[in-house]
């Protein structure tokens, strides 16, 4: 099997008055096709730094990015651009849909972009849409949506252009318990029974049980990993974390 998402020896260094900071340090991970990844971290242990370097929004000092066997550092900057609006799903924790759009238009943004027809988008996106269960919401703008309910808009517009992987930045850092579950139950099912490859950085643990395999960072280093045992678990994974990163 041929992993989506292969770093090896990865680094990024920052210099702050006058001195190196390591933000990653000889980072090295594989995920598989389908595979649902959850990251753990403290603040400022390296989670943002490496998802913006997955996604190719940032360059590494050094070490190696390959999502489906392709090196992103060997891309022009039009190549990146290309690659990531086409091939990767991103995913925030402020949702960043457009206030003036519907739910429908927001999903279709993606594929406008691609200059996908017009028929053929809307169609796509409707189905999105019924598939993270808002069918009922195509033309609610998102004031008029609760914030689960908005990054599930989120995760549809994620998946518009079909990428190999999805990114997702504490997408439920400004979701109250109910919701948070919600969302972490439809990205457990994109993963299990879509085959989506999904890649979470998060700080909860009773989300991280939702994945299938945990990494832990510190310092910029992978310092452990876990298999979190299912729904259910998150004392486990609150104290491996706490054992390794925190």
């Amino acid at each position: 099997m041929t992993a989506v998402l292969e770093v090896k020896d990865l680094h990024k260094t920052y210099e702050s008055g006058g001195e190196p900071v390591h933000a990653l340090c000889a980072v090295s991970l594989t995920v598989d096709p389908g595979e649902f990844v959850a990251i753990m971290g403290a603040s400022g242990s390296g989670k943002s730094t490496l998802l913006h370097l997955l996604g190719g929004l940032d360059d590494p000092t050094s070490g190696s990015i390959s999502i489906e066997g392709r090196n992103l550092a060997e891309m022009s900057d039009r190549e990146r651009t290309l690659f990531r609006r086409r091939r990767l799903g991103f995913v925030f924790q402020a949702y960043n849909l457009l206030p003036t759009l519907t739910a429908l238009e927001n999903v279709l943004l993606p594929s406008m972009i691609e200059g996908r027809g017009a028929g053929d988008r809307e169609g796509r996106g409707r189905e999105l849409l019924a598939t993270v269960g808002l069918g009922h919401r195509l033309t609610h703008r998102p004031q008029a949506m609760s914030g689960g309910e908005q990054q599930r808009v989120a995760i549809a517009r994620a998946l518009m252009n079909d990428p190999a992987l999805i990114l997702a930045d504490e997408p439920t850092g400004n979701l109250d318990t109910v919701h948070a579950e919600a969302v972490w139950r439809l990205l457990a099912r994109l993963s299990h029974e879509d085959e989506r490859t999904v890649l979470v950085v998060t700080h909860e643990s009773t989300g991280a049980t939702f994945a299938d395999r945990v990494l832990f960072l510190r310092d910029g280093q992978v310092v452990g990993s876990l298999d979190p045992g299912g729904e259910g678990h998150a004392s486990l994974v609150a104290t491996r974390y706490a054992e390794l990163a925190g």
